[in-house]
């Protein structure tokens, strides 16, 4: 004979709670150099409205060619200009971001460089 337990002696596992589900934020950066306008969206919900958003903004801010140099999600990104330009990129983290922007701007011979805007949008745990 061996041993088991008995049915409805107790023994039962718990069920597991459910995985958490996340929800996706999307972030936008709109300039226009010429007309030195930055716009800017964070924690959206599609890539669409944080462009719109972003656009909005750059062309309530003086803009006129403005387009949209990057859209991101569950992300970061930083602008970062120096001496005669600028550039924008996108990363896991701010000071990814950030240290991406300064190599580019140094690797393209600015002087100068600084982070000029930094922004996250990180998904959102809806459950």
């Amino acid at each position: 004979m061996g041993c088991a337990p008995l049915p409805g002696s107790g023994n039962q596992q718990a069920p597991l709670p459910p995985a958490p589900q996340w929800e996706r934020r999307w972030g936008a950066i709109a300039t226009d150099g010429p007309n030195d306008a930055l716009g800017v969206a964070t924690d959206k919900r599609s890539k669409r409205e944080a462009s719109q958003i972003a656009m909005q903004d750059c062309k309530s801010k003086g803009g006129v060619s403005c387009k949209i140099d990057v859209a991101y999600d569950n992300q970061c990104a930083a602008v970062v200009v120096g001496d005669g330009g600028y550039n924008v990129g996108n990363a896991a983290t701010v000071d990814i971001a950030v240290a991406s922007g300064m190599k580019t701007c140094r690797d393209g011979g600015l002087t100068n460089c600084h982070a000029y805007y930094t922004a996250c949008s990180l998904p959102v745990r809806i459950r």
